[in-house]
């Protein structure tokens, strides 16, 4: 009820055509939202924002008889309006970035429970099977995109093509490696498993720099509120 309700003012924001090919659909997938209601809920949030924050102001100028000069109202407007129509583009990109940084810690221990299952005599498409029944207490987005590909095999599509939409849902750099060594260990005839024990450790790795770059970086995080809040207090202590 409410996507049809916001379906004429989504009109107003949403692309003409081109919508299938477009870079923002492939965001929606990367943060694993892909109802056909987003799209229409995510342009008419752009389009109520964009003409609502306006209106608040001019009705809390009215109401509170604040006076502005001309120049400052239409600067105000632009700005609001400008926020309004940008603001679901960060809230995506937010959800993206944190979809992707799951996907990514949880892919060095999903590679672990395929290496097991491979060396234990599964089928790579059994084995991620069975690693995506387990790796769901780790991670649901993860567990999610290797539900889709088990379910594009069964429909009849190549390992490499599903494998390859994989990577493209996750935009995730590691995914697309790993994707790149299977589809070189099934073109080449490699041992697989020998295959996921090397990318897992490589993206062990990985995630251990991400964790010690991040705790390098909190010293410097604790400098502005050290000097703006924390000396000023000891001072007048």
């Amino acid at each position: 009820k409410v996507v049809k309700a916001v379906g004429p003012v989504a009109k107003l924001s949403a692309p003409k055509e081109g919508w299938e090919n477009s870079s923002l659909r492939v965001r929606f997938m990367q943060a694993g939202l892909r109802e056909k209601s987003w799209p229409a809920l995510f342009f008419a949030g752009k389009t109520v924002l964009a003409l609502g924050l306006p209106g608040l102001f001019l009705m809390f100028t009215g109401l509170t008889a604040v006076q502005l000069s001309t120049n400052l109202n239409l600067l105000m407007l632009l700005l609001l309006a400008a926020i309004g129509y940008y603001l679901p583009n960060g809230i995506l990109a937010h959800l993206v970035e944190s979809r992707k940084n799951e996907i990514q810690d949880a892919l060095p221990d999903a590679l672990d429970l395929m290496t097991v299952c491979v060396e234990a005599g599964l089928g790579l498409d059994a084995a991620m099977n069975r690693a995506a029944s387990e790796i769901g207490m780790r991670s649901e987005a993860l567990e999610d995109e290797l539900n889709l590909v088990a379910l594009e095999l069964r429909m009849g599509l190549k390992r490499e093509v599903a494998l390859r939409n994989l990577a493209l849902r996750t935009g995730v750099d590691d995914v697309s490696s790993f994707v790149a060594m299977i589809v070189q260990a099934d073109r080449f005839g490699t041992n697989v498993a020998e295959a996921l024990r090397i990318q897992g450790e490589t993206m062990r790795t990985h995630r251990r720099l991400r964790a010690e770059e991040r705790a390098a970086k909190i010293p410097l995080k604790l400098l502005f509120p050290l000097i703006f809040f924390i000396f000023p207090s000891l001072m007048l202590v």
